[in-house]
């Protein structure tokens, strides 16, 4: 076993630089539903966050998604919901020592040079294992807003206050902290269940709006709210990304021509929500299907599914969402002493759209299930990587870096430079890359193997040897949406 462990690393660091992607999202999940931080108390879930974002950090990961509103709540201050019970145990008890996740979690993965977009279940208003509400929870102040399902409680979509407040809630957060995303995963009209109806025919019948076809009313009022939220977050902060990560499958071939060849629950039919209309429309920013299925799964084939996004999903930048415990359970069908990770991303190069991966989920990384966080720091998130470009929201690049300059500091060789001039903040440098080539090398900065880092400062500790090793370094600056600047360069000797 130990050998075929070896000769898959082997056969994997055998791959080159160049099948590395210079721009790509590199994400991981990370949840408070299932309870792994509820009545940690303060000290101890910093512990646990603070050894998941270096252990995540080192696996080469460059975004991570929060889960801050599981259930109309909050981990954050929020004057607008109560403080979750999967932060203190008690829904509507701060946390003591008092803190707030959001805020540590931003300064946290900023300080590590990864993106934090919050991460918020938006009509979930209840979880099955929820027991005591807070008086100041939307259920309880509006009951009649709500409707229960399978011990869900949901607040409906079809009531246009509902949709007001969560956009709301939605710039409160984006308003008030510096997140670079805001994100949604698949929750919008409940998952069917048998025996359970959604119990909405009366209102259906007050504001059909001329709809005849009750499904269609449904996906009509999901289709509103998602433009609503979409165009609420740009208005409040025009550089914070709108991320959507549903199911996996949009429709079946059975259901739909231009459905994928599969037999699963869909979106369209069965949770109401149209996804290929959100993205078409440019309703998000960055769309993550949830293909969490092995590859060659009877009813969902993990193969099928990601070349049926790549080719119906490719107007926005389209990640993948990777189930790590999955890829490592299942064997490779076409080579069986290996699991699926290699195969997977394999797939995800050959996809023209792909343009990244998120984790599901975090802690599976962090725990290096069948090596697979090995993997990603050694081989495919060996080398550092720059977000997506987004040219529908921001598409100018920053001015160069000026003043270049290498300094003796206290015994420290420095790089240094000066920020460009800014106007607005689509020309604000937020971070710099800098790269790294030997003499005689040429300056290529579209080979991510040449990344020496990717900083906030505007200097660099230099790794001075004896000085007689010539290097020239190159140093380009990022706006928010991390377009890149023309490359300033300095020879030095180290």
């Amino acid at each position: 076993m130990k050998k075929n462990i070896f000769l898959v690393l082997a056969l994997l660091l055998s791959l080159t630089a160049n099948s590395q992607m210079k721009r790509e999202m590199r994400g991981a999940w990370i949840q408070c539903v299932n309870g792994q931080f509820q009545n940690l108390g303060t000290a101890k879930m910093q512990q646990t966050l603070t050894y998941q974002l270096n252990e995540l950090q080192k696996d080469g990961v460059n975004v991570i998604i929060f889960q801050v509103r599981p259930e109309c709540d909050a981990l954050y201050e929020s004057k607008l919901e109560p403080w979750s019970r999967f932060l203190t145990g008690q829904q509507g008890k701060a946390p003591n020592p008092y803190w707030d996740p959001l805020q540590w979690m931003i300064t946290e993965c900023h300080k590590r040079g990864m993106e934090l977009h919050a991460w918020i279940n938006p009509f979930r208003a209840k979880t099955k294992g929820t027991r005591q509400l807070s008086p100041r929870h939307i259920a309880v102040r509006k009951p009649m807003n709500c409707f229960a399902y399978d011990e869900l409680f949901i607040l409906n979509p079809g009531i246009p206050e509902n949709r007001d407040f969560i956009c709301e809630v939605a710039k409160d957060i984006v308003s008030r902290y510096d997140v670079d995303g805001i994100h949604m995963d698949d929750y919008f009209y409940p998952y069917p269940v048998a025996g359970e109806t959604i119990p909405d025919d009366e209102l259906f019948q007050e504001r059909s709006n001329g709809i005849r076809d009750q499904r269609d009313w449904r996906r009509y009022n999901v289709n509103l709210f998602i433009e609503q939220f979409y165009k609420t977050v740009h208005a409040t902060k025009p550089w914070v990304k709108v991320g959507i990560s549903p199911f996996g499958i949009y429709r079946n071939k059975k259901s739909s021509p231009i459905g994928s060849n599969t037999n699963g629950l869909q979106n369209y039919d069965d949770l109401y929500a149209d996804i290929l209309m959100w993205v078409n429309n440019g309703w998000l920013d960055y769309c993550v299907p949830q293909l969490y299925w092995e590859i060659g799964n009877k009813a969902a084939d993990y193969e099928t599914l990601i070349r049926w996004w790549n080719q119906h999903a490719g107007n926005r930048p389209l990640i993948i969402g990777e189930d790590v415990e999955r890829s490592v359970k299942f064997t490779d069908p076409k080579n069986p002493n290996t699991h699926q990770q290699p195969a997977k991303m394999a797939l995800h190069r050959e996809m023209p759209n792909v343009q990244g991966t998120v984790l599901w989920y975090a802690k599976a990384a962090v725990d290096n299930v069948g090596n697979y966080g090995t993997n990603l720091r050694n081989v495919y998130w060996r080398y550092p990587a720059l977000q997506p470009s987004m040219p529908f929201i921001d598409n100018k690049a920053p001015g160069k870096v000026k003043r270049l300059k290498p300094v003796w500091i206290d015994n420290d060789y420095v790089l240094f430079w000066t920020a460009p001039k800014a106007k607005n903040w689509g020309d604000e440098a937020v971070k710099y890359v800098v790269y790294r080539f030997a003499k005689g090398e040429k300056v290529n900065t579209d080979d991510p193997s040449k990344i020496y880092a990717i900083t906030n400062e505007t200097f660099l500790r230099l790794p001075y040897q004896d000085g007689r090793t010539k290097w020239v370094y190159a140093v380009t600056a990022l706006d928010r949406l991390q377009n890149e600047s023309k490359v300033v360069k300095k020879k030095v000797k180290l």
